[in-house]
C-alpha cells in the first residue's frame, strides 16, 4: 500500500541505518515509511528490537501494514496482560516488540529482559524524550548493559527543538546518539525529487464577504487590546511572543502558560479573566472562517448571555469593535425591514413567524459561506471533467478540519445551503423563545410532510448538533460511516434537491445496508457512489493513519483541501511522488488576507526557522567521543558519582577505596510511573521492583516512605485513604514517612489567606494535617520540591543503616499480625487499644505492658500502683475510674427486632 521508498526517503534510511542517530523531518514527509521500513528489515527472529514510544492505534497501523508486504515474524506487544514469567519466552523469540515502558523499566532492573541478546532500540517521537522520563530511563540501564546494540530515534516535530537552550544536544544525550540527521522540505534531494513529479495544484483565495472582514478585524482589534491590558498588567510579559501574529497559532496556550504559570498564584482576577477572554477570541476567530454564519451568531450571543450572567467579562463586551462584531453578525443571519427598524434587537418572540408565516416582522438574510460557492464550483469542474474524460471518472477526496465543517459540508452538497442554514437557524437561534417555537410545531403541524422541493426554509432539523465549544462535536445521525446519496443521480441534482425527511432517512438507512464501503477508517462522511466521493476530517482522530489509509484505499484522482493543513499538503506530494503515473490534481481552498492564510503561513514559517535554528546548531555542536557509552568513559552511564569536593579519609588505610556493598531501595511496582525510581538509579541506588501493600518506598528494614504529590495529598486526606495508609505505616514499620512532593514552579497553598482559623476544622487540608500528625505521633513529614530533592534525602536517609529485605517488605499486608517493634510480643488489637484509652500514651505504654498480661490483669491493678508504673497520679486517676467506672447502660429496646 505504501509503495516503494522514493529517492530521499532511501537516502535518509541508509544515512541512518549505517550509523546511530536522530533523525529529524520535515511533518508530514512520511517518518513512518522509513520507521516502517526499519521494522520490515529487523522483522525476523534473529534479531530483539525494541520501539518505544508508540501508541496503540500506531502499533496496530504498523503492524496491518507489515501483515500486507507479507511479512511473516510480525511484531508483538508486550503489555501489564502477558504474565511476567512468559515474557522472558515472547523476548527470545526475537523480532520487534512494541512494550510499555513501566514493563520494560522493571523487566531490565530485575533481569527479565535478556539485555545481552537486543539487538538494538528504535525511538518514535524523540522530541519527548527528555532526562526524568521513562524513556530515558531505559536507554541508560540498556547502554549499561548492552554496549553494542544500536539506537535509533525519529521526530517530526523540528519546532519542539526550537525552544529551551541547547535543546537538541540535551535530547540527543538522553538518546545516547552522535549524528543529527535534518530533512527539511528545502533539503536538495527532497526538492529534486517532488518537484519531478508535482500534483497539478489550483489555488482559489476566497475572499470574506465584507461583514465576516468587519467581524475578523474587530476580533484581531479587541485581541490587540487584551494583549495590551495583559502587559499593563504585568509588565514582565514583555515578550515577542505574545505578539499579536502568534496569539493565531496553535501553540499561543502553552506559551502564555509557560510564562503564567509560576506565577499563577499571584495574578490578579484581572489577569486571568484577560488570559480567558484570549482563548474565547481565538475560538471567535476560529468559528468565524471554519463555520456558518447561524453557528458564529450562536457562539457569540451564548458568550453574551453567560459574560451577562457571571460578570466574568474583562471589558471587551463594551468595546466599539465588539459592538460592530455582534451588529454584523446578525447582519449575515437576518435584517429587520425599514418600517420595523424600531423593532428591539432582543426581541426573539416573533422571529421564526418572519420566516414561516405572511406577517413578516425579521427577513432572513442568511449568508452563505463564500468557500461553498467555490466548493460547488470545483465539483462541477471535476464533473465536467469526469464527462469528457476517455478514463473511468476520477475519485474525489475532500478534506475538511473536523468532524463538525465535515457534516456540514456533507448536508450542505446534498441538501443546499437554504435548507442547511435554515434547518441550523430553527435549531438554535429560532428555538429560544417559546413563542417561536409554539409557532414553529403549529406551522410545522399544518404544513405536514407537503414540503417545497427546493431549500424549503424553516425544514425541521434532524441531525445538526449544535455546541459552543469547538472541540466536542456530535457525529450527524444521517452520516454515521457509510456513504449515502442516490447512486443515479448527479451531483448537480444533490445540491439542490431535498426530499421528504422520513423517506430520506429511510431511503438512506437501506442505502447504507447495500452501499457499504470496504474502506478501514472509519471516520469519513460519504457523498456519492460513482464517482466515488468521500469527505474526510484532518483532526480531531482517533486513529492518526485513519486518512493515509483512506488516501491509498480511495487513490482519488482529485482531492479537495476546504481547509489547509501542513502536513497532509506534504503527504499528498509524497503520495504523487510515488505514483508517478497517475494524475492528481488538488485545489486549495483558502480565505484571502484572512487569519486562517496567517495561521498557515506561520505554520510554514515557524518550522523553516526551527530547521535553520537546528541547521547552525549541529554546525557548531561539540559531541563528545564517548557520547554513544559504548565504553565505560562515558559519564552519564556512571552511577554514584561523588560531588567534585568531596573528601577523602586517609587516616583509614591512607585513603585506600573502601569497597562498598551497593546500596538498595525497595520500590513499589507503580511508582514506575513517575521519575524518581530512575533519578535513585542514577545516584547508585540499586532497585528493586516489587508489589508492596504497605508504602511506596522501602529504604531501610525500619523505614517505609509513602510518597505523594500535593493533588494527590488533598485527594487522600479528604477519601480517607491516607489515615488507613499511615496506620499500616505506623503498624509495621518504626519510621513511617509521609513525603509530600511539589514543584517549585508552581506554588501553592492548602488554604486560602481568608481561610484562616483559630480552631480546627474537619473541612479545612491544614486541620485534616495536623490531625493526622496528633494521631500518628511516630509519622515523619518530609516536604520536597522536586524528585531531584528526593533522591538525595533518600541517599542521607540510608547513609550507616542496614539494607531492605525484599521478601520481608512484600510479607507486610494490611492484615499481617505484626507489630514493628513486637512483633513477638503483643497482638496489634488489644495494643491498639490500650493506646486509646485515658491516661496513655506512647511514652507509658510499655510500662503497663511490662506490669499487666492482658486487658484482664490490667482491671486488676490498684490506682496507687497505677500511679507509680505510670508516674503520673493524675493519669492513672483517668485510666483507674475508665476502667472501674459503673456505667448506667439502659436495656437495648427489642422493637426494631419484632419488626
Amino acid at each position: 500500500m505504501a509503495g516503494p521508498l522514493l529517492e530521499f526517503e532511501t537516502e535518509m534510511f541508509l544515512s541512518l541505518f549505517g550509523s546511530d542517530g536522530l533523525l529529524v523531518v520535515a511533518e508530514g514527509m512520511g517518518i513512518d515509511r522509513i520507521l516502517l521500513q526499519f521494522m520490515r528489515v529487523y522483522s525476523e527472529p534473529g534479531s530483539l528490537v525494541l520501539l518505544l514510544n508508540t501508541t496503540t492505534a500506531e502499533q496496530e497501523y504498523f503492524t496491518e501494514q507489515l501483515r500486507v508486504e507479507g511479512v511473516t515474524h510480525l511484531p508483538r506487544t508486550v503489555t501489564s496482560d502477558v504474565q511476567s514469567t512468559e515474557r522472558y519466552n515472547v523476548y527470545t523469540e526475537g523480532g520487534v516488540l512494541f512494550v510499555t515502558s513501566r514493563i520494560l523499566v522493571v523487566d531490565f532492573l530485575t533481569d527479565r529482559i535478556p539485555a545481552h541478546l537486543i539487538s538494538g532500540i528504535l525511538v518514535y517521537r524523540a522530541h519527548k524524550i527528555i532526562e526524568s522520563c521513562q524513556e530515558a530511563f531505559i536507554l541508560r540501564l540498556f547502554r549499561q548493559k548492552n554496549k553494542t546494540g544500536f539506537i535509533k530515534a525519529f521526530t517530526d516535530k523540528a519546532t519542539s527543538f526550537s525552544s529551551g537552550f541547547c535543546q537538541v544536544e540535551r535530547v540527543m544525550r538522553n538518546l545516547f546518539v552522535k549524528k543529527l540527521f535534518l530533512w527539511p522540505r528545502f533539503q536538495a534531494s527532497v526538492n529534486t525529487a517532488l518537484d519531478r513529479h508535482k500534483p497539478d495544484v489550483v489555488e482559489l483565495h476566497v475572499s470574506l464577504t465584507p461583514a465576516m472582514r468587519v467581524i475578523q478585524s474587530s476580533i484581531m482589534d479587541i485581541m490587540s487590546a487584551c494583549l495590551k491590558e495583559l502587559k499593563r498588567y504585568n509588565p514582565t510579559l514583555e515578550a515577542e511572543d505574545l505578539s499579536l501574529e502568534n496569539t493565531l497559532g496553535n501553540a499561543f496556550d502553552k506559551t502564555i502558560r509557560h510564562y503564567l504559570d509560576p506565577l499563577w498564584h499571584q495574578l490578579g482576577a484581572k489577569t486571568k479573566a484577560l488570559v480567558q477572554d484570549l482563548k474565547v477570541l481565538r475560538v471567535l476567530l476560529l468559528y468565524l472562517t471554519q463555520y456558518d454564519c447561524v453557528t458564529f451568531l450562536n457562539l457569540l450571543e451564548s458568550l453574551r448571555s453567560s459574560q451577562k450572567i457571571f460578570g466574568s467579562n474583562s471589558g471587551w463586551l463594551f468595546l466599539d469593535s465588539s459592538t460592530s462584531m455582534f451588529v454584523n453578525a446578525r447582519g449575515r443571519v437576518f435584517h429587520f425591514p425599514e418600517s420595523k427598524k424600531k423593532l428591539k434587537v432582543g426581541a426573539e418572540a416573533e422571529k421564526q413567524k418572519s420566516s414561516l408565516t405572511t406577517e413578516v416582522k425579521r427577513e432572513l438574510v442568511l449568508e452563505n459561506s463564500p468557500k461553498w460557492a467555490a466548493l460547488t464550483e470545483v465539483l462541477q469542474e471535476i464533473e465536467r471533467e469526469n464527462k469528457c474524460s476517455q478514463h473511468e471518472p476520477g475519485r474525489v477526496l475532500i478534506c475538511a478540519s473536523d468532524d463538525r465543517t465535515c457534516a456540514q459540508l456533507q448536508q450542505y452538497i446534498r441538501h443546499g445551503s437554504d435548507w442547511l442554514l435554515n434547518r441550523l437557524y430553527t435549531r438554535t437561534i429560532g428555538k429560544r423563545d417559546s413563542a417561536a417555537a409554539a409557532a414553529l410545531d403549529l406551522d410545522m403541524h399544518k404544513k405536514g410532510k407537503s414540503w417545497p422541493k427546493k431549500g424549503a426554509k424553516g425544514k425541521e432539523p434532524a441531525q445538526k448538533h449544535n455546541t459552543k465549544s469547538a472541540k466536542s462535536k456530535k457525529r450527524p445521525s444521517l452520516t454515521l460511516t457509510q456513504m449515502v446519496g442516490k447512486e443515479e443521480t448527479d451531483k448537480a441534482a444533490v445540491m439542490g434537491s431535498s426530499g421528504d425527511e422520513d423517506e430520506l432517512m429511510e431511503e438512506d438507512e437501506e442505502e447504507e445496508e447495500q452501499l457499504k464501503l470496504d474502506l478501514s477508517s472509519d471516520a469519513y462522511y460519504g457523498l456519492l457512489k460513482e464517482p466515488l466521493t468521500v469527505i474526510h476530517p484532518l483532526k480531531g482522530l482517533t486513529d492518526p493513519h485513519s486518512l493515509t489509509r483512506v488516501l491509498h484505499e480511495v487513490e482519488p484522482s482529485f482531492v479537495v483541501l476546504y481547509d489547509a493543513e501542513l502536513s497532509f499538503v506534504r503527504q499528498l506530494e509524497i503520495y504523487k511522488a510515488s505514483r508517478p503515473g497517475k494524475p492528481l490534481r488538488v485545489y486549495f481552498l483558502i480565505y484571502g488576507g484572512s487569519t486562517e492564510e496567517q495561521k498557515y503561513l506561520t505554520s510554514l514559517s515557524k518550522e523553516k526557522k526551527a530547521f535553520e535554528h537546528l541547521i547552525r546548531e549541529k554546525a557548531t555542536m561539540v559531541i563528545p567521543e564517548e557520547r554513544e557509552g559504548r565504553e565505560d568513559t562515558n559519564l552519564d552511564l556512571a552511577r554514584n558519582l561523588e560531588p567534585a569536593n568531596a573528601t577523602t579519609n586517609t587516616r583509614k588505610a591512607g585513603g585506600q577505596e573502601q569497597p562498598k556493598e551497593p546500596s538498595r531501595v525497595i520500590v513499589d511496582m507503580r511508582e514506575f510511573r513517575s521519575e524518581l525510581p530512575s533519578l535513585l538509579h542514577r545516584r547508585g541506588l540499586d532497585i528493586e521492583p516489587v508489589t508492596l501493600e504497605v508504602g511506596d518506598y522501602i529504604l531501610t528494614p525500619e523505614t517505609c516512605v509513602e510518597r505523594k504529590s500535593v493533588s494527590d495529598l488533598i485527594g487522600s486526606l479528604q477519601s480517607g485513604r491516607l489515615y488507613t495508609q499511615c496506620l499500616s505505616m505506623t503498624r509495621y514499620y518504626r519510621k513511617p514517612v509521609l513525603l509530600i512532593e511539589f514543584d517549585p514552579a508552581k506554588p501553592f497553598s492548602l488554604m486560602a489567606r481568608s481561610d484562616f482559623r483559630h480552631e480546627i476544622s474537619s473541612n479545612d487540608i491544614s486541620s485534616k494535617l495536623t490531625l493526622l500528625t496528633l494521631h500518628f505521633p511516630r509519622l515523619r513529614i518530609l516536604w520536597c520540591p522536586s524528585p531531584h530533592a528526593t533522591a538525595d534525602l533518600f541517599l542521607e536517609l540510608k547513609k550507616g543503616r542496614s539494607e531492605p529485605d525484599a521478601a520481608a517488605a512484600q510479607a507486610v499486608t494490611a492484615e499481617s499480625d505484626m507489630v514493628t517493634e513486637s512483633a513477638e510480643l503483643y497482638n496489634p488489637g488489644p495494643y491498639d487499644f490500650l493506646l486509646k484509652m485515658p491516661g496513655v500514651n506512647t511514652k507509658n505504654y510499655r510500662a503497663l505492658i511490662k506490669n499487666a498480661d492482658s486487658l484482664a490483669d490490667l482491671a486488676k491493678i490498684s490506682q496507687d500502683k497505677l500511679a507509680e508504673i505510670l508516674g503520673n497520679a493524675n493519669s492513672a486517676k483517668m485510666l483507674y475510674e475508665f476502667l472501674h467506672n459503673n456505667a448506667d447502660v439502659p436495656a437495648p429496646v427489642q422493637k426494631a427486632k419484632q419488626r
